[in-house]
């Protein structure tokens, strides 16, 4: 089958194949992952074009994942169609440090602004993840690895299939005692120990061909150790913090679909909840507290949809649907309250409606427009849309897309009604366009591709401190306040290629230029370069197949020079890292890998004075039956 005519929902919110769809997605399937070795789902991100990644330390940290230069949070995750986000935290966002690969069977990134379909938060694109499905009527599997930093991992999965019922359930561990998050070339000395389980399950159960009740959940829990500013010298450096994390997700959907299958309904349920407690052992010497818990915060969405995919004829796709959001924020800081901000406690609601026709006009041209409109019980209402064209040329081996869409995140919870919080605050906006060409030549042998990307940030809501002399009531309780005070751009070229040599020899590689700036009027950081995002980054791989049992990769990543702060005067320098990846078949039903990290040794910072792994060596196995 030609890549053109793989299958992916993102695009669309209903299965479509690459060749009609308009925007830019990379589709990584199970074979992929597989191949990766990738531990943790930012690890396998960074290797596609277009997004680059900072993590404070080892697995487990904080992690956040760029798209286009796009911030963390102006991406919306999705897993097995959960929209993940935690309104406990500032800003609202998701953070990638306690997502594991686990049962993952499937990733799809859409990059550009996506809101007339997601919503809020996809103003820098979306990141759509499937666990694995069951194949035949019971089937299951166990993974397990070890290696550096005494660094542990198992996954077991087992489930079944048959006419009408399908189920499966999954558990994975991740354990490691890691490495100063406090860089050891600086004096850190104490390991930041990582320790994350989790499951998911999925009940899938046709009462008939045209009704299906959908089940699923997903959970982790983590205990993490991590470095932080509040040691007595109140710097950074090596401190005793740990933090536990837990998250649920939870959706239930009904499907229902017309007898000729040309209308097809969804009812559906999400949940997902957060919940992070974080401790200073040190709090009481530091602080004069009677608690050293120095923060919880609970963070909860509850979402009802209704979602109809009309198909009347095999050019023609509307899709179309309603939601409506509640969500939540609890946090306190405990260590802090003998003098410091009181608890948060608040909710804020979003309806939601939208609809997008994908219409192939002739052979071979496919145009696709979308309009959404949301209403917020705090700013008001706010529309958003979208446009994208795919051409497939005459010899189908050819492909030229083109879009244009806009995006939009909605005020955090916190940035409304903390301290510092502004109940006048308006919605971020974000415009995007992009273009590329994608040609397959040599009998499907090699891919090239090349897109441009354009994009620009408004309304970015930043902190605001106040002068001394303001009379602005925002400024009589903490002395500053949020405020839709920035805006910020951003343009580049992704360029990837794949040739099969032959059997054996496959080779792959892809580069991105991202120029990001600061366009907000402060002069300290006008026309600086967005922080931790580098201008040039790139992946290549040699992956060779020495017969049916072993196949072997060598892997280089290279990440360029980057900036600490907003005003640019911390540089982060460049990079290149080498892993090398190795697998061998025993049987049908086994196998053994093994995988050397960071093969040089190289020394480098993803963020100032944050620490990072060394040369590192893995050895596992994988079984299924």
């Amino acid at each position: 089958m030609s890549e053109l005519e793989s299958v992916v929902v993102v695009a669309t919110r209903s299965p479509e194949p690459l060749s009609k769809i308009g925007g830019s997605v990379t589709l990584i399937d199970a074979a992929a992952i597989q191949e990766s070795q990738a531990v943790d789902v930012a690890d396998l991100l960074v290797q596609t074009p277009g997004i680059s990644m900072f993590r404070a330390g080892g697995i487990g940290q904080s992690t956040s994942v760029f798209i286009r230069g796009a911030a963390s949070d102006q991406t919306v995750v999705i897993i097995d169609g959960v929209q993940l986000n935690d309104p406990s935290v500032t800003s609202g966002g998701f953070d990638f440090q306690h997502l594991m690969m686990g049962d993952i069977s499937r990733i799809e990134v859409l990059r550009g602004a996506q809101s007339t379909l997601y919503g809020s938060q996809a103003m820098g694109g979306v990141i759509n993840i499937m666990t694995a499905e069951p194949v035949g009527a019971l089937s299951g599997g166990l993974s397990s690895e070890a290696g550096s930093y005494g660094t542990g991992q198992a996954i077991a999965h087992f489930g079944g299939k048959t006419d009408s019922l399908l189920w499966r359930m999954s558990t994975d561990y991740y354990a490691s005692r890691g490495f100063p998050c406090f860089d050891k070339a600086l004096g850190g000395k104490r390991d930041c120990a990582t320790q994350i389980e989790g499951g998911s399950g999925q009940l899938r159960y046709e009462f008939t061909p045209e009704a299906q009740l959908d089940i699923r959940a997903y959970f982790t829990h983590s205990k993490t150790d991590f470095d932080g500013y509040d040691t007595p010298t109140y710097t950074f450096g090596d401190d005793s913090e740990y933090g536990y994390n837990q998250q649920l997700l939870a959706y239930a959907g009904l499907t229902l679909r017309s007898t000729d299958y040309a209308l097809v309904n969804r009812i559906a349920v999400q949940y997902t909840g957060s919940h992070t407690r974080t401790y200073d052992p040190n709090a009481i010497v530091n602080f004069g507290s009677p608690s050293n818990e120095t923060f919880y915060g609970t963070g909860r969405n509850i979402r009802e949809e209704y979602q109809g995919t009309w198909t009347p004829n095999f050019r023609t796709n509307l899709v179309f649907g309603v939601q409506h959001e509640t969500s939540t924020i609890n946090t306190d800081s405990p260590a802090y309250d003998f003098g410091g901000p009181a608890p948060i406690k608040d909710q804020v609601s979003l309806v939601s409606g939208y609809a997008q026709l994908q219409r192939e006009l002739m052979s071979g041209v496919t145009l696709t427009a979308g309009e959404r409109y949301d209403r917020h019980n705090v700013y008001g209402g706010h529309a958003t849309g979208q446009m994208a064209v795919a051409w497939v040329l005459d010899d189908r081996s050819t492909i030229v897309r083109a879009s244009v869409g806009q995006g939009f995140k909605a005020p955090a919870l916190y940035q409304l009604y903390s301290p510092y919080g502004n109940l006048g605050l308006q919605p971020e906006t974000s415009t995007t366009w992009d273009a590329g060409i994608e040609r397959h030549l040599l009998n499907n042998r090699l891919m090239l591709s090349a897109t441009y990307f354009q994009s620009a940030s408004h309304e970015l809501i930043n902190f605001f401190s106040c002068p001394s002399s303001s009379s602005n009531p925002l400024c009589a309780v903490a002395g500053g306040y949020y405020a839709n005070i920035g805006q910020t751009a951003a343009r580049g070229v992704e360029w990837q290629g794949e040739f099969k040599a032959n059997s054996r020899i496959t080779i792959a590689s892809n580069y991105t230029y991202t120029y990001t700036a600061d366009q907000s009027a402060d002069a300290a950081v006008h026309d600086a370069q967005l922080p931790r995002r580098p201008q040039h980054a790139a992946n290549a791989s040699v992956n060779y197949q020495w017969d049916r049992r072993w196949n072997a990769t060598v892997a280089v990543r290279y990440a360029g020079p980057s900036f600490e702060d907003s005003a640019n005067t911390v540089r982060l320098g460049g990079y290149t890292l080498i892993n090398l990846r190795a697998s061998y078949t025993i049987s049908d039903h086994l196998e053994l890998y093994a995988r050397l990290e960071n093969a040089g040794d190289k020394q480098y910072e993803m963020a100032y004075q944050y620490g990072t792994p060394g040369r590192s060596g893995y050895l596992g196995f994988r079984a299924h039956f």
